[in-house]
């Protein structure tokens, strides 16, 4: 698609802003934001309640608006997972990103180390786990020109159990904080436990004992640093589904979830945590029967649209109803019991994303509502700045 096409469809889903829900076309994607903004208050009061930073995981919506808009309910910043994420929405105005990954390629390094020099506004950090990722983000920054000491903040990640990124806890996690404490343009800004495995266990049992295991990774090296005569700044990590156990712990001084703001059907099927806020469903995919059968509906929301790695979506509205994959652009309903009907052609149906993130990827804008998903109107729209930023 040319730049002026998408210009031009991008008009034309700005037009929407104070029509009824009924303008916008299918399939698109909609934020209750009534809902969101419950989500957002509940989640900051929580933080506040708990003397805990909020650093919510902005790759779900990779958006600069919410992400500022999330800062500006008492978030210190937000998190990301890919360079080129970090660069949209520093480019979006977000003045406080941490990537919260490896990044070892000299070409994404240059390019984040040439942001660091042009941004002085804005506050950098990445997480590292080898020597080698520590040397070339020093070497990169000092190409760039970067030399104020303490510049730009390193969290070294230990494994806290999900067994993908992170160094081994303990000796191995503090003999790479010495390796960044002598690199006086880099900061040792504490560490990276985040258990991503853990957000899915169902029961909350099981995600209990799971963080009960990152919280022992955390004290070990902990423990290893300060035998150096290292303190620990600061211990970053936990999700949406896990935060109120991190939280308990005394350990975590900042917390990442992401999902909470708009809660996909993935994540609500988790047994509730005791003392975990409950958030609401913000985030839906409206779509329209097409075709319709006696035994089937089929609506214009295929998986080109929504996301099917955590599952198929749920139907929202009208209730009732079963959803089939039917390929890139075709969803099949049937009733959910054998005395249910089937909504008629072209009508609308509101569908729940299985997973948030890799469905608001798909997507040039998400469109919000006010007042609901019946008989709201469109308030404004946002753009998914980072959509395709995977560098």
């Amino acid at each position: 698609m040319s730049e002026a096409a998408r210009e031009q469809r991008l008009r034309r889903v700005r037009a929407l802003v104070g029509r009824g829900v009924d303008a916008i076309d299918t399939p698109a994607l909609v934020v209750d934001l009534d809902a969101m903004e419950r989500n957002l208050q509940r989640m900051a009061d929580f933080a506040a309640g708990h003397g805990l930073r909020l650093r919510p995981h902005a790759k779900m919506h990779k958006c600069a608006a919410l992400a500022r808009l999330q800062m500006a309910h008492g978030a210190v910043g937000v998190c990301v997972q890919k360079t080129d994420e970090a660069l949209a929405l520093a480019e979006g105005g977000v003045s406080d990103i941490y990537i919260s990954n490896q990044v070892v390629d000299p070409a994404k390094l240059q390019r984040l180390a040439q942001a660091v020099q042009s941004r002085p506004d804005v506050r950098w950090a990445v997480a590292v786990d080898s020597a080698t990722g520590i040397e070339r983000l020093a070497t990169a920054l000092t190409v760039a020109g970067v030399q104020a000491p303490g510049r730009f903040d390193v969290f070294v990640e230990i494994d806290a159990g999900q067994n993908r990124c992170g160094v081994e806890p303990g000796d191995a996690a503090a003999a790479l904080a010495v390796q960044v404490l002598a690199r006086p343009v880099l900061r040792f800004a504490g560490l990276q436990a985040y258990h991503g495995r853990a957000q899915h266990i169902r029961d909350a049992t099981g995600r209990a004992a799971a963080i009960d295991l990152a919280a022992r990774a955390v004290r070990t090296t902990t423990e290893a640093l300060n035998r150096l005569g290292i303190q620990v700044p600061l211990v970053t990590g936990a999700g949406s589904g896990s935060f109120a156990l991190e939280a308990g712990s005394g350990l975590w001084g900042e917390i990442q979830p992401g999902s909470y703001l708009f809660m996909d059907a993935d994540y609500a099927a988790n047994e509730a945590l005791p003392g975990a806020p409950v958030f609401e469903h913000a985030l839906f995919v409206k779509s329209q029967v097409m075709s319709r059968s006696p035994d089937r509906a089929v609506v214009d929301a295929g998986h080109k649209s929504h996301a099917i790695d955590s599952g198929l979506p749920r139907v929202a509205q009208p209730p009732g109803l079963d959803f089939a994959n039917s390929g890139d652009e075709h969803g099949i309903l049937r009733p959910a019991s054998p005395d249910g009907t089937l909504p008629e052609l072209g009508e609308t149906v509101w569908l729940i994303p299985g997973h948030c993130d890799p469905t608001v990827n798909l997507h040039d804008v998400m469109v919000g509502v006010r007042g609901g998903l019946q008989q709201g109107r469109v308030e404004r729209v946002f753009e998914v700045d980072a959509r395709g930023a995977l560098g």
